[in-house]
């Protein structure tokens, strides 16, 4: 017991010596801002916990996370300097690149599509020839690639209105069919009190329109002056996306906070629901896909099928299109 003192006593001043292990400095952060393409719901909870369990900082990001939303697309708040990073769809961010904005993806986060067109079963809309001549609600142009693609395919003429963040216009009768994503507007129209069976309802990768939709984004010079900063970025995300997969009930609590602040109409059953349907989205059943990867082949098959409609003329390279930040280097 003696020698265990006196090797204590001797070995105890080097200890105090060394320097602390610590998270970095306030001073030695990097600030950056991040804007997803929505108002804060659990579409977004990977982000949120990356915020507040800390893991941006332990990767040396101070991050402010922007409230987004269709007065407020990624695009713009990205070109424009005010977004250093931002979630959009894969096509939509396709499509701008080949317009010439210098996006480039640098995490590829849902893998599946979950957006929907929906219609009441009494205003006589079974299959998709019935919404010719209707009126049409669809969001802010960040959103309307797919929609116009398959009105395109049906060679339907719809008059096309302004679709805001809440279903009302829809409920109340004033336009026939309604965008939706799967994990959320579609839940909250039946929370209204309108039974499935009721709706008539096209979910469009049912219609070859199988574009994987949220994938983190910045420009082109951002990557290229600070790859690290990127990198740093998508790996922290990532690990709030699999902690809150992993733990579910925590990932709620952070998202509310989110949620309530923004003084948004929704409900903790409402963003578990969604937060699960985000698991399949992220992490499909039976798909062997790397979090995080965009795969060149359904990048191939997303800009095959953009060309084939005429939205886009030359197809962007894949390669300088995606720059793969989900580890320390670039593969």
């Amino acid at each position: 017991m003696r020698r265990i003192v006196s090797l204590f006593l001797i070995f105890f001043p080097v200890l105090a010596l060394l320097p602390p292990v610590a998270s970095p400095r306030a001073a030695d952060l990097q600030t950056v801002t991040f804007i997803p393409q929505w108002a804060p719901q659990s579409q977004f909870a990977g982000y949120y916990v990356a915020q507040d369990k800390g893991f941006y900082r332990n990767r040396g990001l101070e991050v402010k996370i922007l409230t987004g939303g269709p007065n407020f697309p990624p695009s713009e708040l990205l070109r424009t300097g005010q977004a250093d990073f931002g979630t959009m769809f894969l096509t939509n961010a396709i499509v701008k690149r080949a317009q010439g904005d210098k996006f480039v993806n640098i995490g590829q986060v849902g893998q599946r599509s979950a957006l929907m067109l929906v219609a009441k079963k009494s205003s006589g809309i079974k299959e998709p020839k019935d919404i010719n001549g209707k009126k049409v609600a669809l969001w802010g142009e960040e959103f309307q690639i797919q929609p116009r693609a398959f009105f395109q395919q049906h060679r339907l003429q719809v008059k096309i209105l302004p679709q805001g963040t809440t279903m009302n216009l829809f409920l109340r009768g004033g336009v026939e069919v309604a965008s939706a994503m799967w994990y959320n507007e579609y839940y909250r129209i039946i929370q209204a009190g309108i039974d499935p069976g009721e709706l008539t309802t096209f979910l469009l990768s049912d219609y070859g329109l199988k574009f994987p939709e949220d994938g983190i984004y910045c420009l082109e010079s951002t990557y290229q002056q600070d790859p690290g900063k990127c990198r740093n970025f998508v790996q922290a995300s990532l690990e709030g996306w699999r902690y809150a997969f992993t733990h579910v009930d925590e990932a709620l609590d952070i998202v509310m906070k989110y949620v309530n602040a923004a003084h948004l109409p929704t409900n903790r059953v409402h963003q578990k629901w969604m937060l699960e349907r985000m698991r399949d989205i992220i992490q499909p059943p039976g798909a062997d896909i790397p979090m995080g990867c965009l795969q060149e082949e359904t990048y191939n098959e997303v800009t095959r099928e953009l060309k084939n409609f005429g939205l886009i003329g030359q197809v962007p390279d894949f390669h300088h299109f995606y720059r793969d930040c989900r580890s320390l280097h670039e593969k």
